[in-house]
């Protein structure tokens, strides 16, 4: 008859051969999907820059992975820039740039002083989109932006003219966190929402910063102004604040300034 203390033996041995195995497959999917993970990310961005570009809707909503990945990089390029001077900067790889990632190396962002959005940390570098038709025109120009909504941060893509000044679209694709409460801050995806911002401007003839999400129908009903969303002001609040931060001289105001002034051409 087997002792205790052989039986105690031979079922920790058990055990901690189940927790090697485990372990050791739970490590190797982890290695073999990242790749995927990562592609089917890039895939999801690039679905959302499209959308915001206008050449993803309803009616071609359908589009293959290749499609979605030839539309992509037949129209669209992405360029890295420097915060601080509005330049482009040449030898970096937009799509492969990751501004996330830069943000939470200390060397390579900075802590906001005004953090109206609630960002945290940004870093030094930004990318950007530019759009061109089949003649090779420039049609869009997309900011990716963010900020906290009510649970979590809000991810954002801003499509704007050429000019700089008018909204083309403000797609949101992305909650980190608990994420908005559905029917309320998530409401900030629905297409009719969505649709609110098309041909507004963002600066007044002054060239000051004018655009508004708001609850008052007098300023709403203006270029400068959106309705807020119904029963979500934190979020709202969160939408507003995002614009203000990105637009402004810790955001894009630098390359917003270059560009107005010629230099996208």
């Amino acid at each position: 008859m087997a002792s205790k203390k052989d039986s105690f033996g031979r079922t920790l041995f058990v055990v901690v051969g189940l927790c090697l195995i485990c372990s050791i497959f739970v490590s190797t999917a982890a290695v073999v999907l990242k790749p995927i993970q990562q592609e089917n990310k890039l895939l999801d961005r690039q679905k959302y820059i499209l959308e915001a570009a206008n050449l993803l809707n309803a009616k071609n909503a359908g589009m293959s992975k290749q499609q979605i990945l030839d539309t992509y990089d037949k129209y669209v390029q992405a360029r890295v820039i420097s915060l601080a001077t509005g330049d482009f900067l040449e030898g970096v790889d937009g799509n492969n740039f990751d501004m996330e990632k830069a943000a939470r190396d200390p060397k390579k962002s900075f802590v906001p002083e005004k953090d109206i959005a609630s960002v945290k940390r940004v870093a030094n570098e930004a990318v950007v989109y530019l759009v061109h038709n089949d003649a090779g025109k420039l049609t869009s120009v997309i900011l990716p932006i963010k900020g906290y909504g009510l649970w979590s941060t809000m991810y954002a893509f801003l499509a704007l003219d050429p000019d700089m000044n008018t909204v083309q679209n403000l797609v949101y694709y992305d909650f980190t966190g608990s994420g908005e409460t559905p029917g309320l801050g998530g409401e900030v995806q629905n297409p009719k929402w969505i649709a609110k911002w098309h041909g507004k401007k963002l600066y007044n003839d002054k060239g000051e910063l004018a655009i508004q999400v708001t609850k008052n129908p007098a300023i709403a009903q203006t270029e400068y102004g959106v309705d807020a969303l119904s029963g979500a002001t934190l979020t709202s609040n969160g939408v507003q604040y995002s614009l203000q931060f990105w637009l402004g001289k810790e955001g894009f105001e630098q390359f917003i300034n270059k560009a107005r002034n010629g230099g996208l051409s």
